[in-house]
């Protein structure tokens, strides 16, 4: 598990997007669970949650996009 002190989408991207499969927490973010190179939401999801894997996930695309 990855504890991230602040919240950075393209730090968290480019880790999620390398590892494929694990957990990171995000300081007064939460925790979540990432799968096949995406951040999946945790199963009581609140309003930040859904902003937060909605942003990293686009900036994951946006990594994927640019290695093409």
């Amino acid at each position: 598990m990855r504890l991230f002190k602040r919240y950075m989408p393209g730090m968290i991207a480019k880790h999620v997007s390398r590892l494929f499969k694990g957990r990171i927490y995000i300081c007064g973010v939460g925790r979540f669970e990432f799968d096949n190179g995406k951040l999946v939401l945790p199963e009581r999801a609140e309003k930040r949650h859904f902003k937060t894997v909605k942003e990293v996930n686009q900036e994951i695309m946006r990594l994927r996009c640019a290695y093409i």
